[in-house]
């Protein structure tokens, strides 16, 4: 059986949301991308949104501490 797209997509964006807080981090316009969720573009999106300076700093810090750089 098939998850559901829709749900996955927001599974998936709170999934991000957590992971993120763990580290600190916090996109505020994180989400589910609206004209992904109606099926414009063929598939559910997470939208990222934007961020400041410092967060985009804090995030890279941690991806690359977790590619092991």
């Amino acid at each position: 059986m098939h998850s559901d797209p829709h749900d996955d997509v927001h599974a998936g964006a709170e999934e991000l949301r957590t992971a993120l807080k763990d580290h600190g981090i916090t996109l505020p316009s994180l989400g589910v991308d609206l004209p992904g969720f109606a099926g414009v573009y063929g598939v559910s999106l997470v939208a990222l949104g934007n961020c400041n300076a410092a967060t985009a700093r804090r995030l890279a810090e941690v991806l690359r501490k977790a590619a092991g750089r």
